[in-house]
């Protein structure tokens, strides 16, 4: 990890590489915790006596949590100094995912999965800034797909392994192991990352902020995200219904795709820092295509699995990518700014899921990867669009100010 995150000039320090690898764990443990209860739902529902729709409001109540709190609880704690708040949030994830083990009723787990979401709501507005100011500003790109690398592994690891922990002693052990692994995560956290003050606003001359780009962004990962969760919540229909794989191949085409992901974490990093500008574009580009072809070639297996680990590149790429140019140009507070970002990105996922369903009972499951990639295709056109725009206005302005 060393090597990869050297830069000219301005190598990483091994104390750093120590607190990001701390911040890492502590995001394993959050991501991983967002989705641990769609793999533990059966056993939740008999184990409180519950339908399966009321246990799926554990994950959609979560979802929406932190879609509408993320910004007002970062503007809160905006003055709060970054390494107590995270040890702070992460002493009430341990507590909140304790509680959720020992609940003895729905109600109170819906509680202390409220709770776990309100840490969420704030951790991922503060945690990619933090581990951003530990390296030099030229390094911004590779740390952001560090702290993803982390997500990707809660997906492919951290999420299957709970849903088997459920399914062999119980869905109050899942979560009992998840305490202990946040408790762990909060360990190195105190132990490696150091005290800093609130960076507020951008710090280095790489950053140009820009309002207009910033919004543009924001539509963008809202339309993208909207179709990636068209498509990716009714994967596996399409995978079983339209391309015809047995029930059995579903788990490995998506350990597939997510492994896919996690393994673009270098390419990546360096698109960011090194091409900001066509990283924007190119990977959300690749997911159209990625999602229209599977809705063209979607009774053929072998194109099918090559398009689901092509679409897991581009997800992860994409949103490194676009985190990194949102900050950018982030105008104002950096943690405001990237408290937007993360509930536009929740909002995306949520709207697509719902999105999905009505393309789903209209069309056909088929039809969701379409919609899905033309969306992403509108999201690619905003993007190009504003380029132009932009070129278009500094051409003007350079004819203007040219004496000759």
């Amino acid at each position: 990890m060393r090597k990869w995150l050297a830069d000219p000039g301005a190598e990483a320090k091994p104390a750093a590489i120590w607190a990001l690898c701390a911040l890492m764990a502590a995001t394993f443990c959050v991501v991983t915790t967002e989705h641990l209860p769609a793999g533990l739902l059966p056993q939740i529902s008999s184990g409180l006596g519950v339908s399966l729709s009321a246990a799926g409001q554990l994950v959609t109540g979560y979802a929406l949590t932190v879609m509408l709190l993320t910004v007002p609880l970062t503007y809160a704690t905006r003055r709060i100094p970054r390494r107590p708040l995270l040890l702070g949030l992460m002493t009430v994830f341990v507590l909140a995912s304790l509680g959720s083990a020992v609940a003895p009723n729905y109600a109170l787990l819906l509680v202390s999965r409220a709770v776990t979401a309100l840490v969420h709501a704030v951790f991922w507005a503060v945690v990619t800034v933090t581990a951003m100011g530990l390296f030099p500003p030229a390094m911004r790109g590779r740390i952001l797909a560090m702290v993803y690398g982390a997500t990707s592994m809660a997906t492919i690891v951290g999420v299957p392994a709970g849903s088997w922990i459920g399914q062999h002693a119980g869905w109050r052990v899942a979560f009992v192991t998840l305490s202990g692994i946040g408790l762990i995560a909060l360990a190195t956290v105190a132990r490696f990352l150091p005290a800093t003050a609130v960076a507020q606003t951008h710090t280095d001359d790489t950053a140009v902020p820009d309002t207009s780009r910033y919004v543009v962004l924001l539509v963008t990962i809202v339309l993208a995200l909207t179709g990636l969760s068209m498509a990716f919540t009714y994967t596996v229909p399409f995978l079983t219904e339209v391309t015809g794989f047995s029930a059995a191949a579903v788990a490995p085409l998506l350990l597939l795709r997510g492994a896919a992901g996690a393994a673009s974490v270098a390419v990546a990093g360096n698109l960011a820092d090194r091409h900001p500008k066509m990283a924007t574009t190119a990977p959300v580009a690749l997911l159209s295509v990625s999602l229209i072809g599977m809705y063209l070639a979607g009774t053929i297996p072998i194109v099918v699995a090559v398009l689901m680990a092509t679409s897991g590149v581009a997800v992860f790429v994409m949103i490194t990518t676009l985190t990194n140019e949102l900050l950018s140009v982030a105008p104002g507070n950096l943690y405001i700014a990237s408290a937007g970002g993360n509930a536009v990105f929740n909002a995306g996922t949520a709207v697509g899921a719902a999105s999905g369903g009505l393309v789903l009972s209209d069309i056909s499951v088929r039809g969701t990867a379409l919609a899905g990639g033309l969306l992403a295709a509108a999201a690619v056109a905003i993007l190009l669009v504003h380029q132009m725009i932009r070129r278009a206005s500094r051409a003007a302005r350079e004819a203007v100010t040219d004496p000759s």
